[in-house]
């Protein structure tokens, strides 16, 4: 039986499951909570992909999208994490050579004196061609108080080879919304250039929640019962703090759980410790920590476990 569509047609479905873009967006919403209207748009530029090769598969009038993008959100909200799953997609269906993420900062691609930026840029376009180019705070190229800044060498490169080399590179700028508002009113070259504007909302506390739980998981850790709750408190607690950063706030606060848990167990075990001891995570493990100002008086913590949270607070 011969399941070929007919003569003139392309089935989408099976063009789907055939580029393995099925199994990379399952896969992003595993690995990442929440962050619906990024993973819907994520969704349709692959839709847009698809019918564009199968376009160009049947001899229609197709033209290479422009798939510059930008990422708007606050720190910690998956925009890396997401620039790299949209390189493997661009890859998948054929609109990047290689399919790697280059990641940089302003600090990557400007220089310090005469004739210093140019081939800092063009070293960065030169590794990320056949890629994605992600430039994080990407406002931070422009500096129109400092006349003798050179970041708008850098644009102007910038630019030139996002206009050119479209069919080769694409880039990604992120940062605050804000700030990339003003910059591309200042820019507008990159507006122009730019078809994608998506925004990252931040995580909700239980969508935090949800993080800690599975970044634990992950390497082998688990929060007691009464440690789950000093967690939500935690993030309740953070969210509404200065310099708060999602997802990588909520993973520093673990980073250092485990480093007082570590502590603990080491100060205060007289003799073998059991593998359910070592994956544990103990309220007072995350209570030493200043965001409780003082802690929440959950056992006594040995001087190093103090000391820990004096550093290493938040």
């Amino acid at each position: 039986m011969n399941d070929a569509p007919p003569a003139g047609t392309i089935d989408l479905r099976a063009e789907y499951e055939r580029s393995g873009i099925r199994e990379m967006l399952d896969e992003l919403d595993r690995e990442l909570v929440g962050l619906v209207p990024v993973k819907r748009r994520v969704r349709e530029t692959a839709a847009l992909l698809l019918v564009d090769r199968a376009r160009h598969a049947l001899g229609l009038v197709n033209e290479t999208p422009t798939l510059h993008m930008s990422f708007t959100g606050n720190p910690g909200t998956g925009k890396t994490t997401v620039a790299r799953k949209m390189a493997g997609l661009l890859h998948r269906l054929g609109y990047v050579r290689k399919g790697h993420l280059v990641s940089v900062t302003r600090d990557d691609l400007v220089g310090q004196y005469i004739g210093h930026t140019a081939p800092r840029t063009k070293e960065v376009l030169k590794r990320a061609m056949g890629g994605v180019l992600f430039i994080d705070e990407a406002y931070y190229l422009h500096r129109p108080d400092n006349e003798r800044d050179y970041g708008q060498e850098a644009i102007e490169i910038l630019l030139q080879v996002m206009e050119n080399n479209r069919d080769d590179l694409v880039v990604i700028l992120a940062g605050y919304a804000d700030r990339m508002e003003r910059f591309f009113q200042s820019n507008p070259g990159f507006r122009s250039r730019i078809a994608h504007h998506i925004a990252f909302p931040d995580y909700t506390e239980e969508e935090l929640n949800r993080i800690a739980v599975l970044a634990l998981q992950k390497l082998g850790y688990r929060l007691s019962p009464a440690a789950e709750d000093v967690m939500e408190r935690y993030i309740a607690l953070r969210r509404n703090q200065p310099h708060f950063a999602n997802a990588r706030s909520v993973r520093n606060a673990l980073d250092r759980a485990r480093l007082r848990q570590a502590d603990r167990l080491f100060t205060r075990s007289a003799g073998p410790v059991n593998a359910a001891a070592l994956s544990t995570i103990e309220a007072e493990d995350l209570a030493a920590s200043r965001v409780f100002e003082g802690g929440l008086g959950i056992g006594p913590a040995s001087p190093a476990v103090s000391r820990h949270s004096e550093e290493l607070s938040p």
